[in-house]
């Protein structure tokens, strides 16, 4: 069994709605178990965003994700990483949680595994290609193999609309405010690349 692990960390939701349609798209890729779970939030933020309403929302919808360890990236065959945008590169809460899996790099123990990244911005020019290729560069350093999300595969890119999604990911626009919703498009791309991380997740660890 392929063994995909999704990480992601979302502060209004809207990574949070990607990565689900992602792990739908992994499952439908057979005998794959996928496992989803949240990086912590920094407790001070936390307080500092008590106040707002879309914030406390979200993160109570989220309360019960199981909060992400060193030993599931460890477990992990293929790792589909959910990473919002902050000032087009990853926020501190993910940065953390990757610097702090040094030993995981020191024994070499994510190389060779699939990655891919998923991403929201705030709008269409807000990071939404930078975001994940800045942070695909700590991915590199583990060994792990990218796996982007190509125009064959998904028209919904072909277009003048404002949406997310590019060759390096899936990707949503939430809104200057965070007000809009992750839009249909988006969701089917990001099953679509949760799927294709599976796959070449399963041909890597050589799964029947």
């Amino acid at each position: 069994m392929a063994k995909v692990l999704i990480p992601y960390y979302s502060a209004y939701g809207h990574i949070y709605e990607m990565v689900k349609a992602a792990a739908d798209g992994a499952r439908r890729v057979e005998g794959t178990e996928v496992k989803i779970v949240k990086v912590a939030e920094f407790e001070q933020v936390r307080k500092i965003m008590s106040s707002q309403e879309y914030y406390v929302q979200a993160q109570e919808a989220q309360e019960n994700m199981p909060e992400a360890t060193h030993d599931d990236l460890e477990w992990a065959d293929g790792i589909l990483w959910g990473i919002p945008t902050r000032y087009g590169s990853m926020p501190a809460q993910m940065k953390q949680y990757l610097d702090s899996a040094g030993g995981l790099w020191a024994q070499g123990k994510l190389e060779g595994k699939a990655t891919a990244i998923i991403t929201s911005t705030g709008s269409i020019h807000g990071g939404q290609e930078t975001t994940v290729i800045t942070s695909l560069v700590p991915l590199l350093h583990f060994g792990m193999i990218f796996v982007g999300l190509p125009y064959g595969e998904n028209p919904e890119q072909l277009t003048t609309d404002g949406i997310g999604g590019s060759p390096y990911g899936a990707a949503t626009v939430a809104g200057p405010s965070g007000e809009e919703q992750p839009k249909e498009a988006e969701l089917v791309m990001a099953g679509r690349l949760g799927e294709r991380l599976a796959k070449v997740a399963k041909a890597l660890a050589n799964v029947t």
